[in-house]
């Protein structure tokens, strides 16, 4: 009886580990395309996998000239994001709706990811879905 305890309250906590992980594929706001989230050592990042508009759409909007004939899936848009406490904080975000790159940080609220740029002291705060 006490192993069947035990058993169940550790796969209780791997489960809760689990339902915690910002890892895997999320749809952004909007549902215009889908973002997979992995780790790189003790950071995170994120690349497009999935574009509503197609794969070959490019990334015409960066400002490095070199970078506007590559294909925006597979392309990184989030970078360097480090865990502190419930956050994942100190990285960047770039848009390649505008081409700009901004501070970062993503955090879970319920099932869903609050990802938040910041451009000094303004901000604004997206909800990612967990893709199915």
């Amino acid at each position: 009886m006490k192993k069947g305890i035990i058993s169940f309250v550790l796969a209780m906590m791997s489960v809760a580990g689990y339902a915690q992980s910002v890892v895997g594929k999320w749809v952004t706001e909007g549902g215009e395309s889908q973002v997979e989230i992995y780790q790189s050592g003790d950071k995170l990042n994120g690349k497009i996998v999935w574009l509503k508009s197609g794969d070959g759409k490019l990334d015409t909007k960066n400002p490095d000239k070199k970078l506007q004939s590559r294909k925006l899936v597979g392309t990184n848009i989030l970078t360097g994001l480090t865990k502190k406490d419930d956050k994942w904080e100190n990285g960047k975000i770039y848009n390649p709706k505008n081409g700009k790159t901004y501070k970062c940080t993503m955090w879970l609220e319920g099932n869903n990811l609050k990802v938040r740029g910041y451009v000094a002291m303004f901000y604004e705060t997206q909800t990612w879905t967990k893709s199915k």
